[in-house]
């Protein structure tokens, strides 16, 4: 007797398609990430921030060479043109520089500050927290008190903190936010990491020999990695706010370097004569910011697989 068609075996077979409502079957066909990848492509407003994101990012790259005007050079006698203006389109600030150059020149810093202190968080905060929920006991509670100290001030005040003991620049803006943000992900990965350790492949690595390195680094991480990563890219764009934050107050980035926060800075006594040329850093704070929200919601959607 012919076994009956079932949507395991369409999605494995390959010659038919497995309908919409099975998506288990895909996940036996096309593999785990292959259906994140398949759920997200599906997601238009996801798709959508991730095309305005990789349009930053290619601007972001590209600005020395593409920008329209020197970005550094100003004049006096043409201060505060506004948007739409023949020579400059999107208007020039208080020094007469080309706003869209500078727009587009900024973007690395503000880029670069925003995703930078993430990546090195989530290096470090994930070890920290696999660490801790894996070996559990004293490691664990000795780790997660320590954690727990960074969450008694809030983000703000703990970067504005941080980069006023440190001092203004970059580098130590960039060390200040990676301290924000290490507490939050380790949390995050201890969790995660607490919630599969008593699993049965867990428990057949160690009857197997595999020593508590190796099951970190095959076992756990491989698990823990996807909910760890996207709770991290939702924090870029927090990330963003903060470092424009800290250039706003003069302990970031320092002039003439052009970055979003700063540039609302310096723009801030315009707002009265040229509003609209005053508020387009903060629009473009806004626009990369909540990209960067939506992409992370749409990625944690597609990975919420349910059986």
């Amino acid at each position: 007797m012919t076994a009956p068609l079932t949507a395991a075996s369409v999605a494995l077979d390959g010659n038919l398609a497995a309908p919409p409502d099975a998506p288990e079957a895909f996940v036996a066909s096309r593999g785990f990430w292959g259906h994140v990848g398949h759920r997200l492509v599906r997601d238009p407003v996801a798709m959508t921030a991730g095309a305005v994101i990789l349009i930053v990012v290619a601007i972001a790259v590209l600005s020395p060479w593409i920008t329209p005007m020197d970005p550094y050079k100003g004049s006096m006698l043409r201060r505060l043109k506004p948007v739409g203006d023949a020579t400059y389109w999107l208007g020039s600030d208080e020094l007469g520089r080309d706003m869209i150059s500078r727009l587009m020149l900024g973007s690395r810093l503000s880029l670069f500050m925003g995703v930078t202190p993430v990546l090195i968080a989530f290096v470090i905060g994930s070890s920290i927290g696999i660490l801790a929920g894996y070996v559990g006991g004293w490691t664990n509670t000795i780790l997660m008190r320590t954690i727990d100290v960074f969450f008694a001030f809030p983000s703000v005040l703990l970067a504005i903190a941080l980069s006023g003991a440190l001092g203004a620049g970059i580098f130590n803006s960039i060390v200040s936010l990676t301290c924000v943000f290490v507490p939050q992900i380790a949390r995050v990965a201890e969790s995660v990491t607490t919630g599969i350790r008593k699993r049965d492949y867990i428990d057949a690595a160690k009857l197997s020999g595999a020593s508590a390195l190796t099951i970190m680094r095959v076992q756990v991480l491989g698990n823990v990695v996807g909910p760890i990563f996207v709770y991290s890219t939702s924090l870029i764009s927090v990330s963003m706010i903060l470092a424009s934050g800290l250039s706003f107050l003069g302990l970031g980035v320092r002039p003439p370097e052009p970055e979003w926060g700063l540039m609302l800075n310096t723009l801030r006594t315009a707002i009265y004569v040229n509003p609209v040329v005053a508020a387009l850093p903060g629009l473009a704070i806004f626009i990369v910011s909540i990209s960067f929200n939506l992409f992370s919601d749409g990625l944690r959607n597609a990975m919420e697989i349910r059986q």
